[in-house]
C-alpha cells in the first residue's frame, strides 16, 4: 500500500467504510474526514460495543490518533458536540487530537428546517433526504451566503449574517413559528458553544503538509459513495458534495500528489437509501433475507435500505471514476444464507446490452440488468480470517469480482468485528 491512502464507497453508500477506517486507522497516524456531514453514520463494532459516528472520524477510537474534520465537510455544530461528549462518557477523549477546518461551513438550525419544507413540497418525487439540512447548507456554501467555524469567533460578523438570512430566506422563515426559524435564538445557543470550537478551530490543510512532511501516514476519509457524487452519481437522486476522490483534494486542500493509494469499499452486494434508480434492486424474500442479515437499516435514520444484487457495471464506474487501486469487499457473510447469488455484469436497454452507467437518469431507470449466476455457499463464515478457510464458492465469488473490476482485493469483511477481517496479501 502507499503511505497515505484515500478510502471511498464505490455504491451508494452504506457500504461499510466505518469498520474499514477503524481497521486502516491502527496503522495510521492521521485520519481526515473530507466531505459529507451528519447525514452520514459510519458503524464500529469494538468487541461488544457499537459505536457509531456522523462527524467525527472513524479512527478516533484508536488513542493517540490525529483527527481533522475538513472544510469540504458542512457541520452541525451542536451535532459535532454532542458526538464529542458522548464519547467522553464512553472513555474515547477526542482533547488535544480531534481538530476542525476553521473553513467549514456549518449546518445551522434553518437549514434543517428548511430541508423538511423543501422535502414536503416535492411530494411523490421526493429525493429522500435524512432531513438533515445538508443539501440547503451545501447551497448556501456554493451562493456564498454559508457561515463558517471562523465565524463564531466574530460575534459582530456571524450577527450580520444570521440577519442576511431573514433576508435571503424570507420564502421559508417569514411568519414561520418553528423555533429553527427564530435567529436570536440560533444566535444566542452558537455564542454559548463558540469557545468550544475555538479551542479545536485549525488550518486543516497546513496541518495536514505538515504532517505529510514529516512522514506521518494519513489516511483520507469520506462519506457516502460513489453513485451518490453531485456530478457523477445517479443526479438528482445524490448527495450534495463530491464523494469521489477529487472532493478529498477540495475537501482537505491537498495535493494529488499526497494521495499514495485509492481504497474502494465494496459490499458484497448493493444497498441503497432514499429515491433514484437501483437497476439491481430486489422486492422478494431474497430482499428481505439480506436486510435482516446484513442489519441493513440506516445508522442515521434508522430506515430500511433498500437491497439488491451485486451491480458490476456501477462499480466499473466507481473504480474508473477514482482510479481505484484496491477494494475491500464488506459483508462477505451475509450472502451465506442463499442458495444462489447473482452478479449484474451488463445493463441491457432496447435490446442492446452496454457495461458502461447511462449519464442520462430516463435511461438508467429504464435498464434491465444482465446476470451472472454463482452457487451460494450456504455456511457460516463468520469470523474466518485465512482467505483459504473460506468455501471454494465464496472465493471463486471473489476472485470473479477481481478480475472483472480489475483490481486486487485488499481485505474481505467476514463480520462486524474489528477481528473478523481477512487481510490479503500485497
Amino acid at each position: 500500500m502507499g503511505r497515505n491512502i484515500i478510502v471511498v464507497g464505490c455504491q451508494w453508500g452504506d457500504e461499510g467504510k466505518g469498520k474499514v477506517v477503524d481497521l486502516l486507522a491502527e496503522k495510521s497516524d492521521i485520519i481526515a474526514r473530507f466531505q459529507g456531514g451528519a447525514n452520514a453514520g459510519h458503524t464500529i463494532h469494538i468487541e461488544d460495543k457499537r459505536l457509531i459516528l456522523h462527524l467525527v472520524p472513524s479512527g478516533v477510537t484508536h488513542p493517540g490518533k490525529i483527527c481533522y474534520i475538513g472544510n469540504g465537510v458542512v457541520v452541525d455544530p451542536f451535532g459535532l458536540l454532542e458526538e464529542i461528549d458522548s464519547l467522553h462518557t464512553q472513555g474515547i477523549d477526542t482533547a488535544g487530537r480531534l481538530f476542525i477546518s476553521a473553513a467549514a461551513n456549518l449546518v445551522m438550525p434553518y437549514h434543517k428546517l428548511i430541508d423538511v419544507i423543501e422535502e414536503n413540497r416535492r411530494g411523490g418525487d421526493c429525493l429522500g433526504t435524512t432531513l438533515r439540512g445538508i443539501g440547503p447548507a451545501y447551497r448556501d456554501k456554493v451562493a456564498r451566503w454559508g457561515i463558517r467555524v471562523a465565524d463564531l469567533q466574530v460575534p459582530q460578523r456571524l450577527r450580520a449574517k444570521l440577519d442576511n438570512q431573514v433576508k435571503t430566506k424570507a420564502e421559508y422563515l417569514a411568519g414561520n413559528t418553528d423555533e429553527r426559524a427564530d435567529m436570536n435564538k440560533t444566535y444566542d445557543a452558537l455564542m454559548n458553544i463558540a469557545p468550544r470550537f475555538r479551542e479545536i478551530m485549525v488550518d486543516v490543510s497546513l496541518e495536514l503538509q505538515k504532517q505529510n512532511r514529516q512522514g506521518k501516514k494519513i489516511l483520507f476519509e469520506g462519506a457516502q459513495g460513489a453513485m451518490l457524487d453531485i456530478d457523477l452519481g445517479t443526479y438528482p437522486f445524490t448527495t450534495s458534495s463530491n464523494t469521489t476522490v477529487g472532493g478529498a483534494l477540495t475537501g482537505l486542500g491537498v495535493g494529488p500528489s499526497m494521495i499514495g493509494e485509492v481504497m474502494g469499499i465494496v459490499k458484497a452486494y448493493t444497498t441503497r437509501v432514499g429515491g433514484g434508480p437501483f437497476p439491481t434492486e430486489l422486492m422478494d424474500d431474497i430482499a428481505v433475507c439480506l436486510r435482516e442479515a446484513g442489519s441493513e437499516y440506516g445508522a442515521t435514520t434508522g430506515r430500511a435500505r433498500r437491497v439488491g444484487w451485486l451491480d458490476l457495471v456501477s462499480l466499473r464506474h466507481a473504480c474508473r471514476i477514482n482510479g481505484v487501486d484496491s477494494i475491500a469487499v464488506t459483508k462477505l457473510d451475509v450472502l451465506g444464507c442463499l442458495d444462489k447469488i447473482q452478479v449484474c455484469t451488463q445493463y441491457e436497454n432496447d435490446g442492446f446490452a452496454g457495461e458502461d452507467v447511462p449519464l442520462d437518469l430516463a435511461t438508467l431507470s429504464q435498464v434491465k440488468p444482465v446476470y451472472r449466476e454463482f452457487p451460494g455457499w450456504k455456511t457460516d463464515i463468520c469470523g474466518i480470517t485465512d482467505y483459504s478457510k473460506l468455501p471454494a464458492a465464496a472465493r471463486n465469488y471473489l476472485d470473479f469480482i477481481a478480475e472483472a473490476l480489475g483490481v486486487r482485493i485488499a481485505l474481505v469483511s467476514t463480520g462486524s468485528r474489528r477481528s473478523d477481517t481477512i487481510m490479503m496479501n500485497d
